[in-house]
């Protein structure tokens, strides 16, 4: 039996590619062909591997006195020992598993925090988006780094989760300021004003219509939070305001120098942790870097 007249297909074509679709195929062929992205993205997968799985295969906690002093690296212990015969290995590990925590629970505290005041304001408008935008500027103009340290100075248990809450609640009013002024735009286009005449609630209207426009743009902006966490956490911890009862990277950093490593010539005690930092914030922004190149057509690199 033959086609119909006007069937898909009758005429010898086929059906062309959705929008959504070539979009994302498009941004695929860029990705695959983008050195940036494949680079930032393999070191970053790569210290989280190590974060993740290192610390199963270490027979002992990262600050058990294990062997000699002051080894240097070798077969029995890859990153040689502390002053006090403390496993570096151990401690590398178990603190890269601490900086990706720091990073997602810091940078996604403020992360939720920001978006929502940048959503609602930004969609609102009017009386809403001035008081918000007032809060916001407050808290942008607050020296996060001296409340930071102030607050976790005075707190009698200084733990991870802590020390994340506190960054997340002082990092967010620039990613709030970046989210309203893409959300000003997006909220007066026409299938926004369809969704809101059709009676949708706001929150709805939010999370369907405008937040799935600026997907790419809200990675890119949790990817800068997940860094900036970071960093402020190795700040604290290498001021001696980090964890009481673990270890992380800026911990190392601060025992290797307040036991004078540098001077002993103990290269390996201060050089893992430093490495490991700039490694892992260097990376989040060459992905960033990346992202930005794939999903503005402008900055990509035929």
């Amino acid at each position: 039996m033959s086609n119909l007249a006007g069937a898909p297909g009758s005429d010898g074509t086929t059906d062309p590619e959705p929008i959504g679709e070539r979009k994302k195929s498009e941004a695929l062929y860029f990705a695959k062909r983008n050195p940036k992205l494949l680079i930032g993205a393999g070191v970053v997968l790569l210290f989280f591997l190590i974060g993740m799985i290192g610390p199963l295969f270490v027979d002992h906690g990262p600050n058990v006195y294990i062997g000699p002093q002051m080894q240097p690296p070798s077969a029995e212990y890859w990153l040689g020992t502390t002053t006090f015969g403390q496993d570096i290995w151990a401690q590398f590990v178990y603190g890269v598993r601490s900086t990706f925590l720091i990073g997602f629970l810091g940078g996604g505290i403020a992360f939720l925090i920001g978006t929502a005041i940048g959503f609602v304001a930004g969609y609102k408008g009017g009386v809403v988006d001035e008081i918000l935008n007032m809060l916001t500027n407050v808290v942008l103009v607050l020296p996060a780094l001296v409340v930071l340290i102030v607050a976790v100075a005075y707190l009698d248990v200084r733990g991870l989760f802590v020390q994340a809450l506190f960054i997340g609640l002082t990092s967010w009013p620039w990613a709030a300021r970046a989210v309203r002024s893409q959300a000003l735009s997006l909220a007066t286009r026409d299938y926004v004003d369809l969704a809101r005449l059709s009676g949708r609630r706001t929150g709805k209207i939010i999370l369907t219509e405008v937040a799935p426009n600026m997907s790419s743009y809200l990675v890119m902006s949790f990817i800068l939070l997940f860094g900036g966490a970071v960093l402020i956490a190795a700040g604290l911890d290498f001021i001696g305001l980090g964890p009481s009862d673990g270890v992380s990277l800026g911990l190392m950093l601060q025992n290797a120098f307040q036991w004078s490593a540098l001077h002993l010539g103990m290269w390996w005690w201060f050089i893992p942790p430093g490495f490991g930092i700039t490694a892992i914030v260097s990376s989040m922004y060459i992905l960033n870097v990346g992202l930005d190149e794939i999903f503005n057509p402008k900055l990509r690199e035929l």
